[in-house]
């Protein structure tokens, strides 16, 4: 397949990169600073906090799909995620290009959304400890950052796109194994962590998987 993945720098990114290149797909970088790549790749420089939407919207003509590992390098970019896959969407839907798949992450289904504004106040199915001690601790310490991610799962309910997010806990370092569980919806009972590498790992196994269109996969260890 031929793929767009945006922030291909980051820590997932990096390892999705590498993944899709032994997987045999044709990839596009979509970065801020191309030098910045570990691998020679077709690089776009693009910077979703102020995006160029003729520039975007070239950069994916032709391409089957997006892996979005879009974040904030530092508290001072909370807020760049929504905005960011909002430019995504609307460029791929000028580009012809229909599937995207996002990270997210876990517990984001707790917070009001205009297409969700009533959801559950803890995460249905996913354990006493990510009920009550990991979502809670992640909206106090991440703030206007979780928001911003529940915003992103927003635009893209209401894209009209073939959409699907991965939410990962907390996320760790270390090889890609294959070894992890998953849940539709929810988080993973008990699940506290997922290695960059096996988040990427996931979002490839979902990319052509028809049965993921329209849901948001929970990982973990």
């Amino acid at each position: 397949m031929r793929l767009a993945v945006v922030a291909a720098t980051g820590g997932v990114g990096r390892h999705l990169l590498d993944q899709a290149l032994v997987a045999g797909h044709s990839v596009t970088a979509l970065v801020r600073t191309p030098a910045n790549l570990h691998v020679s790749v077709p690089a776009v420089a693009v910077d979703l906090a102020a995006p160029d939407t003729a520039l975007l919207r070239e950069a994916l003509v032709g391409q089957d799909a997006v892996l979005s590992c879009l974040g904030p390098r530092g508290t001072g970019e909370y807020g760049i995620v929504e905005p960011g896959t909002r430019a995504l969407t609307e460029a791929m839907h000028d580009a012809g290009c229909r599937r995207i798949v996002a990270v997210s992450g876990l517990g984001v289904s707790t917070v009001p959304t205009p297409s969700r504004p009533h959801p559950p106040r803890r995460e249905p199915g996913a354990g006493v400890w990510n009920q009550y001690v990991a979502t809670p601790l992640g909206r106090r310490m991440l703030g206007d950052h979780f928001v911003d991610v529940a915003m992103m799962e927003h635009v893209l309910r209401t894209s009209g796109l073939d959409w699907t997010t991965v939410r990962p806990p907390y996320l760790s370092d270390g090889p890609a194994t294959g070894r992890y569980r998953t849940a539709l919806g929810h988080g993973v009972p008990w699940g506290v962590r997922l290695s960059r590498a096996d988040t990427a790992h996931l979002m490839l196994r979902v990319l052509d998987d028809a049965a993921m269109i329209g849901q948001a996969v929970g990982a973990a260890d």
